[in-house]
């Protein structure tokens, strides 16, 4: 509606990210699924690069440590690793049988350590920021702990 206001799409309505709360075991699955689609399509797109991967992999931390629930904080930057290696199964492909997989598998993990510790503190930092806000959210309202 034209000079309305409001969610509906007016001069005064804000976009945000949406207000998604995940349980622990939820964010898993957001991020494990979202980084073996990241994987295959980078397989697809740009044959398997890494460094691509890597990259993509920063954002769905960020996200994952942003729509965890607030009492299952801690689980973000746990099932971050997790997520990063299930991702590579389609990008770390250097062979037909499982040996040549799995040493595929080890060998870009130990390549990609670097940006699998960046996307993990960057969980564990949005994690923090989120308890640290809550903490004084809680102090300053007076509210219990929940």
């Amino acid at each position: 509606m034209p000079g309305g206001s409001g969610a509906s799409g007016g001069p005064g309505a804000v976009r945000r990210l949406p207000n998604a709360r995940l349980t622990g075991l939820g964010g898993g699955l957001f991020s494990g699924a979202l980084m073996f689609v990241l994987g295959c399509l980078d397989q697809l797109l740009f044959e398997g690069s890494l460094t691509v991967y890597s990259v993509l992999f920063l954002p769905v931390c960020v996200l994952t440590g942003l729509w965890v629930r607030g009492a299952e904080l801690l689980a973000a930057p746990v099932v971050a690793p997790i997520a990063f290696t299930f991702g590579l199964l389609p990008v770390a492909r250097s062979g037909d049988g499982a040996g040549e997989r799995l040493a595929g598998l080890v060998t870009a993990l130990a390549t990609q350590v670097g940006w699998l510790y960046a996307g993990t503190l960057l969980a564990g930092l949005t994690v923090l920021a989120r308890g640290l806000r809550r903490a004084a959210t809680r102090r300053r309202t007076g509210s219990p702990r929940r």
